[in-house]
C-alpha cells in the first residue's frame, strides 16, 4: 500500500522487528554481561532507575510537542467521534483489558502460569488498557486519511483525562484484583510520565511557535525529534530485557501466552468504536481515527508506570513490553481494514465545518 509506506516512517514500520532485536541483545547482556544491568542497577531513587527514567522522558517528550491544546476549544463543533474515542478509552477499553486478560491468565492459562505471575502479568495488562495511545495515533490516522485537525483534539481530550482518571482506574481495578498499590504513588507516576513532559511539550511548543511561527515548529523543529522517541524505546527496551534475560529463557513461552489476550483486545476495541462509528453514520476520516486511538496503547506511560512501581525486572514491566511487540503488527492489520471498509460510511461532507 502506497500510502502506508509514505505515512510510517522506517522506524516506526518496523518496530516489531527493533524491538525483536532489543529483546535478543538484552537477553544476551543479561546472560552473558550481567555486570553492566548491575552497575545500572546502582542508580536508582525510591525505586525508579534514573537511567530508564531519563530514556522514558525522552520517549514521551517529543510525542506531547505535537500536541495542540487550543484544538481543545473546538470540541463542541462535532462531538459524536469525541464521545466514542472518550466512552470507548475510559468506559470500556480497561475494563474489557481487564476481563480478557483474567480469562487468560487465571482461566485458560492456568496450567502453564503459576497464579503469582498470573497476577503479575494481569497486571500489566491493566496499565496497557488504562492507557490509550497519544502519539502512534498520529500515523495510524495518516494511512487511514484521517481528519489531522479532528485527531489533533481526540488526542488534546485524551491526554487531559489520562490527568485525573489514569490513576483512579488503575487503582480501582488493581483493587479488585487483590493487589494494592498506594495512590500517592501512581500518581506520582503519573506526575513523572505525564505532567512534566506535557508541561515541558506545551511550554516549548508555545514559546517556539511565538518566536519562530507554526510552520516553522511543524516542518522543522518537530521533525527534530522524529527518531529520539524510538531510540529512547530500543534502548529502555535493551535495559529492560538484561534485567528480564534470565526470566525469558526460563519463560519464553510466557511472551506468546502474554500477547494472545493483548491482541484480542486490540482487535475488540477497534470494533466496538468503529462499529459504534458506522452505526451513528460518522465520516470514516474521523470514524478511523476514533477506532484506533482506543485501540492502541499510550505503551510509554505503561512501561513507565511499571517499572516505577514494581522495578524493571518485574514480571509487570514484561507484560507491558510485550504489548509494544505485538502493537505494530496488529494496529497496521487494522489500519488495512479500515482502508478497505472505508464504504461502510458516508461520503466525508461532515467534516468540512469541524474546526
Amino acid at each position: 500500500m502506497k500510502s502506508m509506506n509514505n505515512g510510517i516512517s522506517f522506524f516506526e514500520r518496523y518496530l516489531s522487528v527493533w524491538v525483536l532485536m532489543c529483546m535478543v541483545i538484552g537477553v544476551l547482556i543479561g546472560k552473558f554481561a550481567n555486570y553492566i544491568p548491575e552497575y545500572l542497577s546502582k542508580f536508582e531513587y525510591a525505586n525508579v532507575s534514573i537511567p530508564i527514567a531519563i530514556l522514558i522522558w525522552l520517549m514521551i517528550y517529543p510525542m506531547m510537542l505535537k500536541v495542540d491544546f487550543i484544538s481543545v476549544k473546538n470540541v463542541g463543533k462535532n462531538p459524536k467521534g469525541l464521545i466514542i474515542t472518550w466512552v470507548t478509552n475510559w468506559l470500556i477499553k480497561p475494563f474489557t483489558m481487564y476481563g480478557i486478560a483474567y480469562l487468560f491468565f487465571f482461566i485458560i492459562f492456568k496450567n502453564l502460569i503459576s497464579p503469582e505471575l498470573a497476577k503479575d502479568y494481569l497486571v500489566g495488562a491493566i496499565l496497557l488498557g488504562a492507557a490509550p495511545c497519544t502519539a502512534m495515533v498520529f500515523v495510524w490516522s495518516h494511512l487511514t486519511r484521517g481528519n489531522p485537525a479532528y485527531t489533533v483534539v481526540q488526542v488534546a481530550t485524551n491526554d487531559l483525562i489520562i490527568l485525573v482518571a489514569f490513576v483512579p482506574i488503575v487503582s480501582f481495578l488493581l483493587g479488585i484484583s487483590g493487589i494494592t498499590i498506594p495512590w500517592e504513588t501512581l500518581l506520582l507516576s503519573v506526575i513523572l510520565f505525564v505532567v512534566i513532559p506535557l508541561g515541558s511539550g506545551v511550554i516549548t511548543r508555545l514559546f517556539v511557535i511565538k518566536r519562530k511561527g507554526i510552520e516553522y515548529f511543524n516542518n522543522t523543529f518537530i521533525k527534530r525529534f522524529n527518531n529520539i522517541t524510538i531510540g529512547g524505546l530500543l534502548l529502555t527496551l535493551i535495559i529492560i530485557f538484561a534485567y528480564q534475560g534470565n526470566a525469558i529463557l526460563n519463560n519464553f513461552l510466557h511472551i506468546l501466552l502474554i500477547a494472545i489476550p493483548l491482541t484480542i483486545q486490540t482487535i475488540l476495541i477497534f470494533f466496538i468504536a468503529y462499529m459504534s462509528c458506522k452505526k451513528l453514520k460518522i465520516a470514516h476520516c474521523i470514524a478511523a481515527p476514533s477506532a484506533l486511538i482506543g485501540a492502541s496503547n499510550f505503551f510509554e506511560l505503561s512501561v513507565a508506570v511499571a517499572i516505577a512501581l514494581f522495578g524493571a525486572t518485574s514480571p509487570v514491566a514484561l507484560a507491558t513490553i510485550v504489548g509494544v511487540l505485538v502493537e505494530v503488527p496488529v494496529m497496521l492489520t487494522l489500519v488495512k481494514i479500515a482502508n478497505k471498509t472505508k464504504h461502510w460510511f458516508p461520503i466525508e461532507i461532515e467534516t468540512k465545518n469541524e474546526n
